[in-house]
């Protein structure tokens, strides 16, 4: 599922001065530091502060995978889970590391559907559903 309308909509708002940029800009500092070391750098300028590029960082959720669940993963360790998983959710939050700004930029499904005898397909990339 893209998030790129409600993107738009926030930014807006803020733009309109409808919305502060302390509701905007309110990145924790766990996902600061997940942008540091699990994010990849993204090509988009931050579009609040301007400063710096955008940070793209994928967290994984699923029942089954236990204390994993909750994690933020490089897309490398997403290829790796992809293939050897079960069904799980991966949420993309973008964020600038100087400002602060963060917003879900998309969430899709990986892994393999849990049918015995299966084999997972790479690079299957479905929306999740909410």
């Amino acid at each position: 599922m893209d998030y790129s309308l409600q993107r738009r909509a926030v930014l807006a708002d803020v733009y309109a001065g409808r919305t502060g940029l302390f509701e905007v800009c309110d990145a924790s500092p766990y996902l600061s530091r997940a942008a540091k070391y699990h994010g990849q750098a993204t090509d988009v300028a931050c579009p609040v502060c301007r400063k710096e590029r955008l940070t793209l960082v994928n967290y994984v959720y699923g029942d089954h995978l236990g204390p994993t669940s909750g994690q933020a993963k490089t897309e490398a360790e997403l290829t790796r889970m992809d293939a050897m998983q079960e069904e799980f959710t991966v949420y993309a939050v973008e964020v600038c590391r100087s400002c602060g700004w963060n917003h879900l930029d998309a969430s899709y499904v990986l892994g393999a559907e849990p049918t015995p005898g299966r084999q997972a397909r790479k690079g299957r990339r479905r929306a999740a559903t909410e």
